[in-house]
């Protein structure tokens, strides 16, 4: 069944690119609302976080109108939203970027988890891959093929020796976001922060918001959550983009360097073929197999 909160919870905190304090609102939505962005300094625009609204943006996913009024870095949200099984969501804004808190999902998580999720009575429609799609951009990738649930496999491959190479494959049912990925943080190399902020990005990045790395060492205090969690976190930004599709995929998602630009010409390619997809309701069986089926606090507290 399709789930929203029980009640709205809000989050406050700094952009990570614009470095602008915000503060956002998670408002509980009827069935089939889906998740839609207000920006509340803008007189109540909305944005629908759909594929088909993202605008090219540099290191984060961004939806509206390259002119007019948009909301970036939404992967966050995106992939908690999804990985705690919330399907409609009504989200105020008040500024152009979503906060980024502690640079992972584990604040909104803990936040939706704490407030309530609650059944609509409604059958959830999930996007069912039928046939591969694949792209690609130099020696990144990124492909969809059919499969009984929602799998997510990522590979990256870094100069930096305490990332270097990395992959990770998981079976996103039963809690396992909350569990494996939810904690990992957004990651940077500490060579390429200069160049970002010269460039308008990161302004509101620190050593607690984000892991920066230099060759063998991890510079944030506290080191890393987890030995992969670099590969992880790309996980977690593959799961809030594929969020974008407009409802949960049953499908396998492999990423080999893949960003969040590359994600996004995926989904625009599927869709482009109508005979490699098809929308399904969900019954008991499939429901159950879900992003966020069945998630409680003792999910959260074997998070890390």
């Amino acid at each position: 069944m399709q789930n929203t909160l029980s009640a709205a919870v809000t989050f406050e905190g700094v952009g990570l690119h614009s470095g602008a304090p915000v503060r956002m609102t998670v408002h509980p939505a009827p069935a089939d609302h889906g998740i839609r962005f207000v920006r509340t300094d803008l007189g109540g625009a909305e944005i629908p976080a759909r594929w088909d609204v993202v605008v090219p943006s540099k290191l984060c996913t961004l939806v509206g109108a390259a002119d007019g009024p948009s909301v970036s870095t939404i992967e966050h949200v995106m992939a908690a939203l999804a990985g705690c099984g919330i399907h409609n969501a009504r989200i105020a804004i008040d500024g152009p970027e979503v906060p980024i808190l502690d640079g992972s999902a584990e604040p909104f998580v803990k936040g939706f988890i704490e407030t309530g999720v609650v059944g609509q009575g409604v059958p959830v429609r999930a996007l069912r891959i039928l046939a591969p799609v694949e792209v690609r951009e130099g020696e990144a990738w990124a492909r969809l093929e059919p499969a009984g649930m929602l799998e997510i496999d990522f590979r990256i491959d870094f100069a930096d020796r305490v990332i270097g190479r990395q992959e990770k494959r998981l079976n996103m049912s039963n809690g396992a976001f909350v569990r494996e990925l939810s904690d990992s943080r957004t990651f940077v190399r500490n060579a390429d922060v200069e160049a970002l902020r010269a460039n308008g990005l990161a302004l509101g990045g620190t050593l607690e918001n984000a892991v920066v790395v230099e060759g063998e060492r991890v510079l944030s205090p506290g080191g890393l959550r987890h030995a992969d969690e670099p590969v992880r976190h790309k996980m977690l930004d593959a799961l809030g983009d594929l969020a974008l599709a407009g409802g949960p995929i049953l499908g396998r998602y492999t990423g080999s360097r893949a960003g969040h630009a590359l994600t996004n010409r995926l989904l625009r390619a599927l869709f482009a073929q109508p005979g490699a997809w098809e929308w399904v309701d969900c019954g008991f069986s499939t429901g159950r197999k879900l992003p966020g089926a069945g998630v409680t606090r003792a999910d959260l507290r074997a998070a890390g």
